[in-house]
């Protein structure tokens, strides 16, 4: 059933046209991902299709009612019991609320509407893993039609059967998750590659002929003086003949060029393999490890006798709900509090989201050539990964958008002599494309890394070590988030199989003790008090409902 239905719609920012979408249809079952870089009008358009702003041209037609999870301002609806408790929201007062708590109180509100479409601004924002995981859920489990936009590639993935690409104005729609979209893409790619490679292939055999024949056309001679009239003429006829043939094949061969249809040179997206030249390296097997620290803010513990270890040459991912104290653990790291040994040599490079390590009044290129460890060849060659491709080296810094700052400051981070990175939150701002290059930089970069982030398709492509934070403590897992995922889960599963067999065992102790109480107050002995095994009775009746909750 047809729920939305979007024509012609245009919409300007002064001059320059954002959005210009011919045909935009929505039906039931649709569980719709929107991703473009920053700036696309991703935003604009459900503003747009939820009729909060007009386009300046087209309609947008809504045979349903809707809901809306804005990334910024609070919900306008109110939040049922059920999902306030599944949320963890409830009685809460929402002057007090941090933002994770606020974006939960966004989407449980609307959640709670069942509207026929859910539209969703990035409801994931400053969401610790266990409220993605909810909100992931809650949307796979939503029965009505949804139009998400998300850099959550892990979202996308496990939720959506469609995605829009808003490129240059224009949507594209694709069938399928994003890793489907991601393989279509490609395979687009490569099509327009191959298409582009025939055209010039064509265009370079019509130009080679074209200058065959114009050079044989300027070798006819004329007829040599010393021939007589008679041959002269039958010279000139002939060579007028030849021309006018020549001539012919030069205009066909013209006309040919000239209806050749034009291909596009795809543009250059494939991966760029880095080749960090090597930053010395300290000799020791751990270059950071702390021991049996203990941290408390009043009432408030926050570690209890908490242990890690960030081996030399690992690339380790710190996870944990938020306000477990992950980023208080790197500030410790960073003042070498007396709790945390880094051993001797250790250079470290760190990135927070403050951004503060670039001056704004150079451009790009001289902000990382400045302490640069890394010849220009190679710095240049990882910017270009992080697409700044060509003249975008020399923009200043103070004209740079948030991501682009963000990836400059990375940049910086890899190409300087620091041994071991820390990067805490590097995705924020970023769009899904230079999550994309991020991503493929952190990969190829040799050195040590410690990875803070909320982003589980990069800690799961780049992070080889785990370090979960709960309940005061620390955990280390061995391997990638997806086998950390799994093992959780096994472990569930055999938590719950045995709370199934105690259960079981249970009832079964109780059914026999009810069986042998109703046989007694059928029949009672002398002894027995009549009373009291009713009142037991009862206890048993309400202990096997509980059970069978």
């Amino acid at each position: 059933m047809l729920l939305l239905h979007a024509q012609n719609i245009k919409k300007y920012y002064g001059d320059r046209l954002i959005l210009d979408i011919e045909d935009l249809k929505v039906y039931s079952g649709d569980k719709i991902g929107i991703v473009g870089v920053n700036g696309a009008g991703k935003t604009t358009l459900l503003e747009i299709l939820t009729k909060n702003i007009a386009p300046d041209e087209g309609i947008v037609k809504l045979y349903t009612d809707f809901s809306y999870i804005r990334q910024f301002g609070m919900t306008d609806g109110n939040v049922d019991g059920r999902m306030a408790r599944e949320f963890e929201i409830n009685n809460r007062d929402i002057r007090f609320l941090s933002g994770g708590e606020q974006t939960r109180l966004k989407v449980a509100g609307q959640l709670s509407k069942n509207s026929g479409i859910l539209f969703a601004d990035e409801p994931t924002c400053n969401l610790d893993m266990e409220g993605i995981l909810l909100v992931e859920k809650k949307l796979m489990e939503y029965d009505g039609a949804l139009l998400l936009i998300s850099h959550d590639r892990e979202l996308l993935d496990k939720v959506c059967n469609h995605i829009i690409e808003i490129e240059n104005g224009k949507i594209n729609r694709y069938s399928g998750n994003y890793s489907d979209y991601k393989k279509q893409k490609e395979a687009e790619k490569q099509r327009r590659q191959l298409e582009y490679d025939k055209y010039i292939n064509e265009r370079k055999k019509l130009e080679a002929a074209l200058h065959a024949l114009k050079v044989k056309a300027s070798r006819i001679k004329k007829a040599p003086k010393r021939m007589g009239n008679s041959e002269a003429r039958l010279h000139k006829r002939s060579a007028t003949e030849s021309q006018e043939k020549l001539h012919n094949s030069i205009n066909a061969i013209r006309t040919r060029l000239e209806k050749l249809e034009v291909k596009e040179k795809p543009r250059e997206l494939e991966a760029i393999k880095m080749k960090f030249q090597p930053v010395q390296s300290p000799a020791s097997r751990v270059l950071i490890s702390g021991k049996d620290i203990r941290l408390r803010f009043g009432s408030r513990v926050l570690f209890d006798g908490l242990d890690f270890e960030v081996p030399n040459g690992s690339k380790t991912a710190l996870v944990g709900k938020n306000g477990v104290g992950k980023t208080t653990l790197i500030k410790m790291i960073l003042s070498r509090h007396p709790a945390i040994k880094v051993a001797e040599g250790v250079k470290i490079g760190y990135f927070s989201q403050d951004l503060d390590i670039l001056d704004p009044e150079q451009s790009i290129l001289d902000n990382i050539m400045k302490e640069s460890y890394q010849p220009e060849w190679m710095v240049r060659t990882i910017l270009a990964g992080l697409l700044f491709k060509r003249d975008d080296v020399y923009k200043k810094v103070a004209v740079l958008s948030g991501g682009e700052k963000v990836k400059a400051s990375i940049a910086k981070l890899l190409v300087s002599d620091a041994n071991l990175l820390i990067l805490d939150e590097p995705t924020n701002y970023l769009d899904v494309f230079s999550m994309e290059a991020l991503q493929s930089v952190l990969m190829d970069y040799d050195g040590t890394l410690l990875l803070v982030s909320h982003d589980r398709w990069l800690i799961d492509r780049v992070a080889d070590r785990i370090i979960v934070i709960e309940n005061c403590k620390a955990k280390v897992f061995n391997g990638t988030y997806s086998q950390y995922l799994d093992q959780l889960e096994q472990s569930k599963s055999v938590q719950q199989q045995n709370a199934g067999a105690d259960i079981k065992q249970q009832e079964m102790i109780l059914r026999m003790r009810l069986a042998e109480i109703t046989g007694r107050l059928s029949m009672p002995g002398k002894n027995d008090d009549v009373d009291e095994l009713e009142m037991e009775l009862k206890q048993i009746v309400s202990q096997l409902k509980q059970l069978q909750r």
